[in-house]
């Protein structure tokens, strides 16, 4: 049997632990082999996962099939179905459209965040309004509602110890985010933020891999450098510029060596390897920001794709338009309506021995995320990268497998075409 981790589970970046994985796959043949179960969570729905000092719990987010409350999952931090709330929903529900309205509304989600109480592994209660209020923000509505929440809080009121965490999907994708069955994901970081954060209060959590020192596989390497640019090839694990976590950026890494006239241009993730080029003086920044901006500039990355069916030399165009997920930052995720046109090629270049893929992508558009997203949504390819925590799975210490691999634009001096790489 396998020994439960030391630590409990970091909810927004994690590696779900084996126990969480078995429990998981127990839960979604319990639910395939019940027609019932089977018919009320295909529409698609978020599950969770708690290991316990007292055996596994689970939870689903929201309602499924009308219903808060399934026999084998923890009940609602709050069910609004019984209670004053439904007469008061459509008293304003049959308000004309005006200020009154509004302030009814907002009077009422204020009022069911008050009711909404949880309790941390301190034996500590409080509101998601206060716990909100106490970082000067407003609960999203639906805050609470969410899987991880409902397992913490019936774990605390039963005395049971928390040692492992994970949230998976299960039945139909979603047509905007980025969701497939049986894939572990993080919690949101809008609606459960705030809440996890204080509900953990008392428990030893996982540190934040983000804000952990990383052990880069490679020091950066300049493949190319003259008075105008520099091209270098970055190593996964390391930021294109300075940000939150406080480690060497390129940028920074460049400027101590080529001085401060060094100046970006344009990002790869922080997971993401490969080549990027950077300016050396103002005016070759305003002219490779240009052509970027006006999609002049060709790029190509090489990624490993989990899971097939695929084809040798299967090619195609993925064109999903994107944006932020508002309350899941750093997520995107695809809207046909809000979203900004993204547009990606693709070309399968090997199949490997284990079904995954060996895949080139020539993004058209310079979205972020763009590549990942394409990939693992089901209106794009259905099969992530491997290695991504945000959009898939990854294993222990395993990183991001997309590189960018190739690039092509003018020289912002001589007008010339230059290329560096391969893909182009």
């Amino acid at each position: 049997m396998e020994t439960p981790p030391s630590r409990f589970t970091y909810p927004f970046r994690y590696v779900p632990h084996p126990l969480v994985a078995d429990a998981a796959q127990a839960l979604i043949r319990r639910i395939d082999a019940d027609p019932a179960l089977r018919d009320i969570f295909s529409e698609g729905k978020m599950m969770g996962v708690l290991i316990t000092d007292r055996g596994p719990l689970y939870a689903f987010s929201g309602l499924a099939g009308g219903m808060g409350e399934i026999e084998g999952f923890v009940p609602p931090v709050f069910d609004l179905r019984n209670s004053w709330y439904k007469v008061r929903e459509a008293e304003i529900s049959a308000m004309p459209a005006g200020s009154e309205k509004s302030a009814a509304s907002a009077s009422l989600q204020e009022w069911i965040f008050r009711q909404y109480r949880v309790m941390n592994a301190l034996g500590e209660e409080k509101s998601i309004l206060d716990i909100f209020s106490e970082r000067g923000i407003v609960p999203p509505a639906g805050t609470g509602d969410c899987a991880a929440p409902k397992l913490l809080d019936f774990a605390f009121r039963k005395g049971l110890r928390p040692l492992a965490m994970g949230e998976f999907w299960y039945g139909r994708s979603p047509q905007k985010e980025v969701r497939q069955q049986g894939r572990f994901y993080p919690s949101c970081t809008g609606k459960c933020g705030p809440l996890l954060s204080w509900m953990m209060k008392g428990l030893d959590v996982d540190a934040n891999p983000a804000d952990a020192s990383t052990e880069s596989p490679a020091e950066p390497v300049v493949v190319f450098m003259d008075g105008s640019i520099i091209v270098a090839d970055k190593p996964s694990g390391m930021l294109s510029v300075p940000g939150r976590t406080g480690e060497e950026s390129l940028l920074e890494w460049l400027r101590k060596r080529y001085g401060e006239s060094v100046e970006s241009c344009h990002r790869l993730d922080m997971d993401t390897s490969g080549l990027i080029v950077f300016a050396r003086n103002k005016a070759a920044k305003a002219e490779l920001e240009r052509q970027f901006a006006e999609r002049q500039v060709r790029k190509a990355y090489r990624a490993r794709l989990e899971g097939g069916p695929w084809k040798h030399g299967m090619k195609g165009t993925i064109a999903l338009p994107l944006c932020g997920d508002w309350y899941d930052r750093p997520r995107q995720m695809v809207d046909k309506v809000s979203g900004k046109k993204a547009i990606t090629e693709y070309e399968v270049l090997e199949i490997m021995p284990d079904g995954g893929i060996d895949i080139l992508f020539r993004p058209l558009t310079g979205r972020s995320h763009q590549i990942r997203v394409h990939a693992a949504h089901s209106l794009g390819l259905g099969h992530p990268v491997r290695g991504d925590r945000l959009y898939g799975s990854a294993r222990k210490g395993e990183n991001l497998w997309l590189r960018s691999c190739g690039l092509r634009f003018r020289h912002p001096e001589s007008g010339e075409t230059v290329s560096f790489g391969e893909g182009v």
